[in-house]
């Protein structure tokens, strides 16, 4: 269907593509609070229960480079149903796994197919809108997306207590049961053969070059991975930063993905209420100002202050909210150069993302969680990092835009 034709989604779609979008994270905070359990039941060490995160997510940022691809050739609606599928048989093995070397297989397997959500939901999201429409569609979706991690936990704390860690995994897949049948009834086919690519190797390959070798897509990408990196360190190290500094038990991680999530939703909410009052730009500018001030007042309370509830959670709520309020139109600015490839290129978007939040799953968490002073370093360096990238995105494609503009022909 053109762009042009289509004057609202369709009914449910933002629900639809939150939903997808959320399964990945949400399978990965649901079974935060059985790492002791899982350690005990298989025998393993806590670094060795921590490393399934790693195998889930390192395997889910390779294969997010091709699950764009694969989808702009095949159609939307067809790679999603596959991949879930792939997902649920996977979530399933969980249940009769007898040694960590098990879980870290069927973790990989699960990352492998999990990113098709996140990354085609955006393709889809290009497929139907542009401008401001486009951004307050991805604005709802994020919004929604939000709730996902702020349950997960507490889900997951529950059924653990009550049942142990493998119900956690079972509850997955029934979840996962329901999304495809879901999808299956609901779920359009938003890209027409008429504008499907090709996945001959040549192509591809010119494509993934194109793509992965701009300055302007790698920064833009670059505000996106460290933006959420100064966030998602405060996830991996959940089970330490609540239970060791804040003494929390482990049917209460809500003390921090509820208000995290209540800042990523209000923050969304707020960038869809902007959308074509402010330009994406001065949306990102207003994000990163309420991010700055979030990391600031982080490093401050840490260094006067004892660790304590509710304090030590304010800066991770209003850093989410200037989070969201940025997200939505860094990742439109990332994939608008591509119309013809937009799959593809949400696929690399993904797939730079999802590799830095390993890194950090398997790397740096580890060596920042040790106390929440050196947590909100850690904050406060990657949001920095964050901010450069997105900086120089902004003079990179301002300087563009002057020259195109000085050597257009006169009319």
């Amino acid at each position: 269907m053109p762009e042009s034709e289509i004057n609202s989604p369709p009914r449910g779609i933002a629900l639809l593509l939150a939903s997808l979008a959320a399964l990945g994270p949400f399978s990965i905070d649901t079974y935060l609070p059985s790492f002791q359990d899982i350690g005990e039941s298989l025998h393993a060490t806590p670094i060795e229960v921590q490393q399934t995160l790693s195998a889930y997510l390192l395997p889910f940022a390779v294969m997010a480079l091709w699950h764009g691809a694969i989808s702009d050739a095949f159609g939307r609606r067809r790679v999603i149903l596959i991949t879930l599928a792939l997902f649920g048989v996977a979530l399933a093995g969980c249940l009769f796994a007898t040694r960590i070397e098990h879980l870290w297989v069927l973790r990989a397997l699960q990352g492998m197919s999990a990113g098709a959500g996140i990354v085609i939901g955006r393709a889809i999201v290009r497929d139907l809108f542009d401008g401001a429409a486009a951004q307050r569609l991805m604005s709802h979706i994020t919004m929604m997306f939000a709730l996902a991690p702020a349950i997960a936990p507490v889900i997951g704390g529950r059924l653990q207590f009550w049942f142990g860690w493998r119900s956690v995994f079972a509850f997955l897949v029934l979840m996962t049961l329901a999304l495809w049948l879901a999808c299956w009834r609901l779920l359009p086919e938003t890209l027409p053969p008429e504008r499907r690519q090709s996945l001959h190797p040549g192509y591809l390959a010119r494509t993934y070059w194109k793509v992965l070798t701009s300055p302007a897509f790698l920064l833009a990408c670059g505000g996106l991975a460290f933006n959420f990196a100064a966030f998602f360190v405060y996830v991996m190290s959940a089970p330490v930063f609540l239970m060791r500094h804040l003494g929390v038990s482990e049917t209460g991680f809500l003390w921090l993905f509820g208000p995290a999530m209540a800042g990523l939703m209000s923050g969304a909410w707020l960038a869809g209420r902007l959308a074509g009052k402010l330009s994406l730009r001065e949306t990102i500018l207003r994000g990163y100002l309420v991010m700055g001030a979030a990391a600031l007042g982080n490093v401050a309370l840490n260094l006067w202050l004892p660790p304590s509830l509710p304090l030590s959670i304010v800066p991770i709520f209003v850093y989410t909210f200037g989070m969201s309020m940025a997200m939505p139109c860094i990742t439109l600015l990332a994939l608008d150069p591509y119309p013809k490839q937009r799959g593809l290129a949400a696929s690399c978007q993904l797939f730079l993302q999802a590799g830095s939040n390993g890194l950090i799953a398997g790397i740096l968490a580890p060596l920042l969680w040790g106390s929440t002073l050196t947590l909100a370093y850690g904050m406060g360096a990657l949001l920095l990092v964050g901010a450069t990238s997105s900086l120089l995105h902004h003079r990179l494609t301002g300087e563009k835009s002057q020259n195109q503009a000085m050597t257009r022909p006169p009319v």
